[in-house]
């Protein structure tokens, strides 16, 4: 007895009602098929909750037509269901009370978010929904007062073929085109096969749904099954319910995408726990102290600051206070402001504004009792020392605080003109908002933060991070002793380590930091030194470039000091002048219309930092330029096709800079603690195909990162991972490989001519296609191998024959995955060379032509010319994927006129694929193949005999669509027998003209009026033909379904 999808459903059913949900199937609920919504449930609700308001039948009535007429594109309904059911609505009483007299509006509330056991919650599965295209069937819906609020998707954790992301499309594409008045009132999905768990928003990409791994922030995380149950526990308890979809699923005021995030589980106690801790901190009675929330770097701290301000904006208990944002950057135009600016309408308060100015803060706090949100930066409390408001509900909120808001001591310093008295900004801070509450968000905590803020409220670490697929791991690679070969030197560089134990703590520290750090640069601003960096950066840059070992070729550089900087962008142009070169792109870059315009000409490796006329050479002053220079090589970097790979930093970038695409960064600077971690933590976001982050290290960090890495991920004793395991892996790997090819003669690849490599190289794709087992172990195999070569290759510890196999079994697993998939990912990160080797072997087999299925190819597949080009590959097992991938491509081409029958294709080539599947070494001998050839042939010209049928008819090729839908219905529902063959092919004939007549205006699918017009008439004209001769709805909506897909394509 297998655990299957089923058992899996039943199971889930099961936890569900051990939260007090009730439990029903799609049969046990009487509803029309088209119905999303559990009117019923919905109406009992409001009947309960406005009863003293004596809401009527009608009323309730016309609450639920209302939110059934709410219209728009997918998103646009969502984002406006969801705001009536978050925030509520008022609604327009009908004219006369019991007594004749006016009745106020009432305010309408869909769930009650202050008691949520007086909601209804019930957990559905097997709903039946008819959908454009087919009856879906939705694995299972949570509905609270009738409302369906989280749709789930299951597949099953035994099936090694099919994973939690066949259940994330099956959602974000398949439901969503077929059934999109389900997600209307959508608040998340999930998806689910028992081990791994993950919930999202409908319009997210897969990379961004998470688990949700604990039932309490203290709790241990959870994996495997046990996360399941901590998922519906943690997430599915009623009262968290409620507030998660009150709180914390999040739309922009407006933008050019589908934005639509829902929190993940470090956000939602983050941002509650600072809640509570706030409330009891407001003065008089509390100390005005609201805590500290320490989350790992790239977690999402932005968001959990947007998160918090809506709870704080929309409790009761605080009556809209006045938040002010504070952040340690000198610009605000950054990614928080940008955030907080279009969040107005989620946060609950119009006022959202960047101050520019202390006198600009003043005047907005002035006049002001409550609410409203501002962001401005720490240095604008340096400006005048005054009171700026002695209101208690004010509320701080300050982004990383450790680097200059925690210090409230008094400093004294021995000047030339006598003794100065400074304080932290922390006392300006205070002095101008003495009765404000203060919350402190932090990646990396330093001791004395807590006279400020208090205590640690809640912590997300770097390593619970990672596990969470928030961030990538860090790995490291050690090359100072590559660069500076005199051991002298590098003993001064520990010893400088050992004097800056406590950077900045007190003023003999400093000043003793200083004197090391001046005695470090002349170390490392030694010409020579600087000199073997440069060439080592671009070995090793260039390497990972020609082996794909990195994802999009960006790279950052930190060096000491602006003039060891410069040196270095000197040398390196002068080994490599050409990048110093402007250009749009790199060479072989595909632009569309939108990247010529976002793109400028510009150099691929540049300096970033502020210019400096005093003190700046006449060389550096010229490259640097002003801060809308600087602004725009910012946009220029962040964009993956820019031509801007490099950028040489000293200070700037090194926080509060997102490039998810950044994989490499170089360390040529002595950094320490908090500023180690933050500038190290540039390389940590996640990027589609980066699995890690590299720091490469030209300065001896790696003890010191160590001790930071303890100190932040919560006291755990762990140590970044260094490239001396992935090499492990990548040895480990090609022995595996080794094996699996012990009886395949590679010689030809290694020692002959380019035409013997080619051939090769389809021979071994033959090779691993003798059974799907193989297959599998082999693209896993090398899928390891490649992950951990490219952190790892440029070591000199990899042979040149261990690269060759290397890129002989990449080779390999491209071409197989092409054929496949129909594209392979690792094509753009492999060696150029074999790259290149691959495209030959390619045309060398003569299926060129095969990869541009799926790219609107032009030629005519059909031709005899073409289909003997195919039959005539050698390669049995190559020649069935080639014919599966083409058939997929000509079905899905036919679909697009006539779904009908591109469907009944559609079914007989996915049964030809499993059983070729499900094939064995042992009964797969050369005669089944060439039977299964034969069946694909068969398929494919059964196929172009249907499309030239029409001819046969007497009707035309769009008439025969209309026609093979009629007969369809006819069989269907068993009257064929009573509608003639000559009677289906005239009305197919009205059918198309009336589909032609109604979609004349080019913005018919975006007209409800024209649609529904559309509808009703084939009604009409399918019932004054006698079609169907019993009335039924299922006919009218194929037919219907038909005419829109046929519409859709056709123009």
């Amino acid at each position: 007895m297998q655990f299957d999808e089923n058992k899996l459903e039943l199971s889930i059913m099961e936890l569900f009602e051990n939260e007090g949900y009730t439990h029903q199937t799609g049969q046990d609920i009487h509803r029309e098929k088209t119905d999303v919504l559990l009117p019923e449930l919905l109406a009992t609700f409001l009947r309960h909750r406005y009863a003293a308001d004596f809401l009527t039948e009608s009323e309730i009535t016309s609450i639920i037509t209302q939110l059934k007429n709410i219209s728009g594109s997918d998103y646009d309904a969502n984002k406006r269901m969801l705001d009536l059911i978050c925030n509520g609505f008022t609604f327009r009483r009908e004219d006369k009370g019991n007594q004749g007299s006016c009745q106020k509006d009432l305010f309408i509330q869909l769930i009650d978010f202050e008691d949520p056991e007086k909601n209804y919650f019930e957990i559905v599965n097997q709903v039946e929904i008819q959908g454009r295209e087919q009856l879906r069937i939705p694995d299972g819906i949570v509905y609270v007062n009738g409302l369906p609020l989280v749709v789930l998707e299951f597949k099953s954790a035994i099936k090694e073929n099919t994973t939690i992301e066949d259940a994330y499309k099956q959602l974000t594409v398949r439901y969503r085109r077929d059934i999109p008045e389900l997600f209307k009132y959508n608040a998340f999905v999930v998806i689910s096969d028992g081990v791994n768990n993950k919930i999202g928003s409908l319009f997210s990409p897969y990379e961004f749904f998470y688990a949700w791994r604990k039932v309490e922030s203290t709790d241990k995380d959870s994996d495997g099954i046990s996360s399941l149950m901590t998922m519906i526990r943690g997430l599915f308890r009623k009262d968290r319910l409620v507030g998660v979809i009150k709180d914390f699923v999040y739309f922009p005021d407006s933008g050019d995408k589908e934005t639509k995030i829902v929190c993940r589980y470090p956000q939602y106690f983050a941002a509650t726990k600072l809640f509570e801790s706030i409330k009891s901190a407001i003065r008089p009675s509390g100390d005005g102290k609201g805590g500290i929330y320490f989350g790992a770097t790239g977690c999402g701290k932005s968001y959990t600051m947007v998160f918090l301000s809506r709870i704080l904006m929309k409790s009761k208990d605080l009556e809209s206070p006045t938040i002010v944002v504070i952040t340690d950057r000198t610009d605000l135009d950054d990614q928080l402001s940008k955030i907080f600016l279009v969040s107005k309408a989620y946060i609950g308060d119009e006022t959202v504004e960047c101050i520019e100015s202390r006198a600009l803060l003043k005047e907005k706090l002035e006049g002001r009792n409550s609410g409203g949100v501002f962001l401005t930066t720490i240095q604008k409390f340096c400006e005048d020392i005054k009171l700026l408001s002695d209101r208690s509900n004010i509320i701080c909120i300050s982004d990383e605080a450790h680097r200059s808001q925690n210090n409230l001591d008094e400093k004294t310093v021995i000047t030339d003109n006598g003794v100065e008295h400074k304080y932290g900004f922390a006392k300006y801070l205070h002095d101008s908002l003495p009765n404000a509450t203060y919350v402190g968000f932090t990646g990396t905590p330093v001791d004395d933060m807590k006279a400020v803020f208090g205590d640690i409220v809640d912590t997300y670490t770097m390593k619970e991070s990672v596990a969470d697929g928030i961030t990538v791991n860090l790995v490291y690679e050690g090359r100072a002793a590559k660069v500076i070969l005199d051991q002298k030197k590098v003993q001064e560089i520990e010893e400088y380590y050992a004097q800056c134990e406590d950077e900045g703590a007190n003023e003999a520290q400093i000043a003793a930091s200083k004197k090391a750090v001046a005695n470090l640069d002349a170390i490392i601003g030694d010409p020579d030194v600087v000199a073997e960096v440069a060439k080592d950066f671009i070995n090793h840059y260039e390497t990972r470039i020609q082996e794909g070992a990195t994802v999009e070729g960006k790279a950052m550089f930190v060096c000491s000091n602006r003039e060891i900087a410069y040196f270095l962008w000197q040398k390196i142009v002068e080994l490599r002048p050409e990048w110093n070169e402007k250009k749009i792109c790199s060479d072989g870059e595909v632009l569309s219309e939108k990247d010529k315009k976002e793109l400028k000409p510009i150099e691929r490796i540049k300096m970033v930092m502020t210019e400096n006329k005093a003190k700046d050479t006449k060389g550096l002053f010229e490259l640097l330029g002003n801060h809308d220079y600087r602004k725009e090589l910012d946009r220029q970097f962040k964009n993956i096709k820019s031509n801007f790979k490099i950028a040489i930093v000293v200070d700037m970038w090194i926080t509060g800079f997102d490039v998810p695409s950044l994989d490499t960064i170089y360390i040529y600077k002595p950094l320490q603690k908090h500023t180690l971690i933050q500038t190290i933590s540039r390389v940590n976001r996640t990027y589609k195909g980066k699995d890690r982050g590299l720091i490469v290290d030209y300065i001896g960090i790696k003890r010191a990162m160590n001790e930071a890495l303890k100190k932040y991920t919560g006291g755990e004793n762990e140590e970044f991972e260094d490239t001396d395991k992935a090499l492990v892996i990548v040895k480990d790997q090609i022995s595996v490989l080794d094996a699996m090819f012990n009886n395949f003669d590679s010689g030809d690849y290694y020692n002959g001519s380019p035409l013997k490599q080619l051939e090769c190289l389809n021979r071994a794709v033959e090779f691993v296609q003798a059974t799907e087992e193989l297959e599998k172990r082999f693209m896993e195999a090398v899928r390891r191998m490649k992950k951990a070569f490219n952190l790892c290759s440029s070591s000199e510890k990899i042979s040149k024959s261990e690269k060759d196999k290397i890129n002989f079994y990449v080779a390999i697993r491209s071409i197989l995955f092409k054929l496949t998939k129909g594209d392979a990912p690792d094509i753009t990160t492999m060696n150029h060379h074999v790259a290149q080797m691959i495209n030959e072997a390619i045309k060398s087999d003569g299926v060129e032509e095969l990869f541009q299925v799926g790219k609107n190819i032009n030629f005519d597949i059909f031709t005899p010319e073409y289909l003997e080009k195919i039959n005539s590959i050698q390669l049995p097992n190559t020649k069935i994927k080639i014919l599966q991938q083409l058939l997929q491509q000509v079905i899905a081409d036919y679909k697009k006129t006539n779904k009908i029958k591109a469907m009944e294709f559609s079914e007989r080539l996915k049964k030809l694929v499993e059983a070729y599947n499900n094939r064995h070494l042992d009964d797969f001998t050369s005669q089944v193949l060439d039977e299964v050839t034969k069946q694909l042939n068969d398929l494919l010209n059964d196929i172009k005999v249907d499309k030239e049928k029409f001819k046969e008819l007497g009707i035309s090729f769009e008439e025969k669509a209309f026609y093979d839908i009629l007969a369809s219905c006819a069989k269907k529902f068993h009257f064929e027998n009573q509608y003639s063959d000559e009677k289906m092919k005239d009305l197919a004939k009205k059918v198309k003209a009336l589909v032609d007549d109604k979609t004349r205006y080019t913005d018919w699918d975006q007209r409800i009026d024209v649609k529904a017009e559309m509808e009703a008439d084939l009604m009409i004209l399918l019932d004054e033909n006698g079609y169907p001769p019993v009335p039924r709805n299922e006919v009218y909506n194929e037919v219907f379904e038909q005419a829109e897909n046929f519409k859709k394509y056709s123009e």
